[in-house]
């Protein structure tokens, strides 16, 4: 034996040193580790930017800055007593009339405060059920036969695409006081008089919040669906292994690994809870429900068309867009410390 191969390892040559001894002599150097770090930055630094990709973004962008940023120079009408007729240059600048008239009358207090009240609630309602979603794409996934699969996955998408006039078409035949359900119950002697689906205030959240969930459903599933695609299969294995069964799959792997995806549309979610949309309420409103199914949308709407006053009508769009961005960074903060999953 030689006195080179009997030597201690700190003894030996550079050349004696074994590969996966040297390399990790290497990485702990910090000399090696800058000039890696130099080399990845210059070949970050040597690519150009694509411009195809640019042009590919490019038609997204123009539909954001024209439905989303040229709309703000409306806002502009707020602070005059707006007429189409004369437009804005002839308009009377009134400056903060209109928003002082928000808080000024008591009549107006009380009306804002119900319509915020059927906003809030209606929003906490679709945040309660905003979990409904999650389980269903855990369910639809779990089905072997994949033509089941595919016929519930299209009967509970196809309401998301039907107007939502439509869907009042069908529930006032279903549920009017002439419509099916009555005259079924009324046929079999149940009930002697028709009963008020519709034409009544009482649990109107709740109903408005059936209809909702019927129309959007199997769509909101989708993004769920999707998320469930790009699970580690190996996270799987590796539970059957164990003996984990369907049920236990479920609850400690797809749903764990739903939750980011879920905390970033309950973000978006709480951002837009002023926003309801008015067109569901707007078709299901009447003389009998109107004071509980008024969302701040449908409010905004009935004071700048109905009630012919544009101004205050911006002055509560502007109010409301307030709110909102507030909201939005008060969610994502909370989601950013709770979970480190955010949005901005």
């Amino acid at each position: 034996m030689s006195l080179t191969q009997g030597a201690p390892l700190l003894d030996r040559g550079p050349a004696d040193v074994p590969d996966r001894e040297r390399d990790r002599r290497s990485e702990d150097d910090p000399r090696v580790r800058r000039r890696g770090r130099d080399r990845r930055h210059r070949r970050h630094r040597g690519k150009k930017p694509s411009p195809a990709m640019f042009l590919v973004v490019l038609p997204f962008l123009v539909l954001v800055v024209v439905f989303s940023y040229l709309p703000l120079a409306g806002w502009a009408t707020a602070f005059y007593d707006y007429k189409p007729a004369l437009g804005l240059s002839g308009s009377e600048f009134v400056g903060f009339q209109w928003f002082r008239m928000l808080v000024s009358s008591p009549t107006q207090l009380q009306q804002i405060g119900q319509v915020m009240a059927n906003t809030l609630a209606m929003s906490f309602l679709g945040i309660a059920t905003s979990l409904l979603p999650v389980f269903f794409a855990m369910l639809l996934n779990e089905i072997r036969a994949p033509w089941f699969k595919n016929a519930v996955q299209t009967l509970t998408t196809l309401p998301n695409f039907i107007s939502w006039v439509l869907v009042y078409m069908i529930a006032f035949s279903l549920f009017s006081t002439s419509g099916l359900v009555n005259s079924v119950l009324n046929d079999w002697g149940i009930i002697t008089t028709p009963i008020k689906f519709l034409d009544t205030g009482e649990h109107v959240w709740l109903t408005m919040l059936l209809w909702s969930l019927w129309k959007g459903l199997g769509w909101g599933a989708i993004m769920y669906l999707a998320a469930i695609t790009s699970i580690d299969p190996a996270l799987y294995e590796s539970a059957r292994i164990d003996g984990a069964g369907r049920f236990q799959l479920m609850r400690y792997i797809t749903f764990p690994q739903l939750m980011p995806t879920y905390v970033v549309l309950l973000v978006l979610s709480i951002a837009n809870m002023l926003n309801n949309g008015m067109e569901q309420y707007y078709v299901f409103q009447n003389a009998f429900n109107k004071e509980h199914i008024q969302v701040l949308d449908l409010y905004v709407y009935n004071i700048g068309i109905t009630g012919n006053s544009l101004s205050m009508a911006t002055a509560l769009g502007m109010l409301k867009s307030v709110i909102s961005v507030v909201l939005l960074v008060t969610a994502n903060a909370i989601a950013k410390r709770a979970r480190g999953t955010s949005i901005i």
